[in-house]
């Protein structure tokens, strides 16, 4: 089976990470799947945002956590790519997911919760989740071992993924212990045997964040079921290349 591609942060190497924008442009780009990060807002809305912080995105101060909903629904999450595109919102869970439910893509959903243990943001995207009829078609994934139990726990039919960056550490073992799906590792710790190991198990293997054509490469020879990139065109076109 051919290596799915996923856009980090949607197509986040060509248009601002986690909007709409990115979004819809791997979807045009050919992308089979959207890896997007979810956080939790004061009043327990998820909206999706890599950063703890506003500041990265928006120029705004302040932490996802002690803000509303109301209050951050007017940023403009587009600062990097300010000369490109005008103004580009901070989406919510529900808004991407009305958008992605009539489209061929599967989800992967990273809980941003290995910094800060936002209470029941599990519960809550599994509910979301369920009444969009999309937890078939997605991942759900974290850094966070706790939570991936969590996870486990609530007996949902969506696939559940541990992360990793560690060097020095067996992120199957890992995987297995907490009863996880899938494990998704950092491109620096891909290697033959972790994949051959993992396939025995029947554990999925996905790498983030190949951007680099090398490292394309590499992820779909050796047979990964998934990789993770900002630049899902780039991606797309290597594996035509290929022809696999």
């Amino acid at each position: 089976m051919a290596c799915t591609i996923f856009a980090h942060r949607g197509a986040s190497g060509n248009a601002p990470e986690n909007t709409m924008i990115a979004f819809q442009l791997a979807h045009e780009y050919g992308a089979e799947g959207i890896e997007t990060d979810v956080q939790l807002t004061k009043d327990n809305i998820p909206v999706l945002i890599h950063d703890e912080r506003l500041n990265r995105t928006t120029k705004t101060p302040g932490l996802i956590k002690d803000m509303t909903y109301s209050q951050i629904k007017d940023l403009n999450a587009n600062f990097n790519f300010m000369h490109k595109y005008g103004k580009t919102p901070i989406p919510t869970l529900e808004e991407f997911l009305q958008w992605v439910k009539d489209k061929p893509l599967r989800l992967n959903l990273e809980l941003k919760n290995n910094k800060i243990a936002y209470k029941h943001l599990e519960e809550i995207v599994l509910e979301i989740l369920a009444a969009y009829q999309l937890a078939d078609r997605t991942i759900i994934s974290t850094f966070n071992p706790v939570s991936v139990k969590k996870l486990k726990s609530c007996n949902t039919r969506a696939e559940v993924a541990y992360l990793t960056s560690k060097r020095f550490f067996n992120p199957l073992s890992a995987a297995i212990d907490l009863g996880a799906d899938a494990v998704h590792v950092k491109t620096s710790l891909l290697r033959p045997k972790l994949l051959k190991a993992c396939q025995k198990k029947h554990i999925k293997l996905r790498v983030y964040t190949p951007n680099k054509m090398r490292q394309m490469l590499a992820c779909m020879t050796l047979g990964c079921d998934g990789l993770i990139t900002d630049f899902p065109k780039k991606a797309i076109d290597c594996r035509h290349n290929l022809k696999i």
